[in-house]
């Protein structure tokens, strides 16, 4: 399917990681306000150029408008595509208002058009994994989300500095006034909600911390650094999300039920490993314990944190695990091998792979316009609480997802791989 690319900056080049794990992917040209930026890309990834978004919308062979402007610019570019009669995926949020989302969500239906939107992250094979443990029963059934997305003190990491593959830099502007949570919550508040369905009340409260992140952005920048969101599910669970720029690193991921717990490390590594846990006695008596709470190794032979499961794959697991980048030195290859194995390994182009798919075989939205509206909605109640807090009930509501497309089908069954160890029969007595 042929896609054309408007918004030519840092996530460009993010995208650009895995498109070689992607060839039913063409990408017919891109557009950016900025000549020098387009044309630098153009030539270190062999592409083509618009001379205009007009240019570009009246290209008759663009099947899809994948939409990486900066935030104030989603809903124009959006509604134009749409208007056009193209598809259209765009990058998180997709607007800094729900009346906008569902009116570029009114225009596709009236066009004949489908409109998808990031994160993607919960296509990983490690979401995949989570979804299926719970879908098992591996866990009883589920009550509780714990979810993190600390990211580091801004005002500490020099992102001035980051520059991408072909030379852009860091959006520290935006990020810092746009705020961690509008940016961030996003990738959390999929996996969760399509986990457990639509939230029906939020209680949350945002507040900005840091006064000076950075010398090109002094002061305070109005929006929070720091927020805590508690959800309400229609299913009886709950979440809590909490997402910062303020605390050390921290992406874990907790799916707590009546009889074990799931959980992975990081939403960002996508093959990251998954841990399952049956509760017993003698897990939940061995964690009194403090060496066994602080020694994983210890703690393991007693049940503690459960066991690593074999991740599920997908038809693109591949895009993570080698290199598929368009340029790659060998010192660049063994940094992006660290990076994958470590750090950071998301496939950014699997949501526009996903869309193609479904829009190719006629399949219904999996990520459907009411589920992305909900998200929305959740971002911009959780990044608008402010210091006082708010508990209120959203407006918006979605029929519950069902199983991740390519995960029903994966034999494993993970309730029937798990066994008490010696030590923990022995500490259950």
């Amino acid at each position: 399917m042929n896609i054309a690319i408007v918004g030519c900056g840092f996530v460009f080049d993010i995208y650009m990681r895995t498109v070689r794990a992607h060839p039913e992917l063409a990408i017919v040209g891109v557009f950016d306000l900025k000549a020098d930026r387009m044309d630098r890309v153009c030539a270190y990834y062999g592409l083509e150029r618009y001379a205009s978004l007009d240019a570009l919308l009246k290209d008759a062979r663009v099947d899809i408008v994948v939409n990486l402007t900066n935030i104030g610019a989603h809903f124009d570019v959006s509604r134009r595509a749409l208007s056009a009669g193209k598809h259209v995926y765009s990058e998180k949020p997709i607007t800094r208002d729900l009346q906008e989302t569902q009116e570029l969500f009114a225009i596709a239906a009236t066009k004949g058009v489908r409109m998808y939107g990031a994160p993607c992250n919960i296509y990983s094979d490690s979401v995949r994994t989570l979804f299926k443990a719970v879908g098992d029963g591996a866990i009883g059934k589920p009550l509780l989300v714990y979810a993190e997305l600390d990211d580091n003190p801004i005002h500490l990491m020099e992102f001035e500095k980051v520059r991408s593959p072909t030379g852009a830099p860091w959006p520290l502007e935006e990020e810092i006034l746009e705020g961690c949570t509008f940016e961030h919550v996003g990738y959390h508040l999929v996996w969760i909600c399509g986990l457990l369905g639509p939230a029906t009340a939020v209680t949350a409260y945002s507040n900005e911390l840091i006064e000076a992140k950075a010398a090109a952005v002094p002061g305070r920048s109005g929006t929070p650094d720091y927020s805590v969101a508690c959800l309400t599910f229609a299913n009886g669970a709950s979440a809590r999300i909490t997402c910062s720029v303020v605390a050390p690193r921290d992406h874990r991921m907790r799916v707590i039920g009546t009889e074990g717990e799931v959980s992975t490390d990081s939403y960002r590594q996508y093959r990251s490993p998954v841990h399952l846990e049956r509760y017993s006695k003698g897990s939940l008596s061995a964690r009194k314990l403090q060496v066994l709470r602080n020694s994983r190794l210890l703690g393991r032979l007693f049940g503690i944190g459960g066991r690593r499961m074999r991740l599920v794959r997908n038809w693109k697991s591949d895009a993570v695990e080698k290199d598929q980048s368009v340029r790659s030195s060998l010192r660049t290859r063994v940094k992006e091998w660290v990076r994958r194995k470590e750090v950071y390994a998301q496939d950014k182009f699997v949501g526009i792979a996903e869309m193609a798919r479904e829009i190719r075989d006629g399949q219904p939205q999996y990520l459907s316009p009411d589920f992305i509206a909900h998200l929305n909605e959740l971002t911009l109640l959780i990044q608008g609480a402010g210091p006082e807090g708010l508990a209120t009930r959203p407006t918006t509501t979605f029929a519950p997802l069902g199983p991740l497309p390519g995960t029903q089908d994966y034999g494993t069954q993970y309730l029937e791989r798990l066994h008490p160890t010696l030590l923990e029969r022995i500490a259950s007595r």
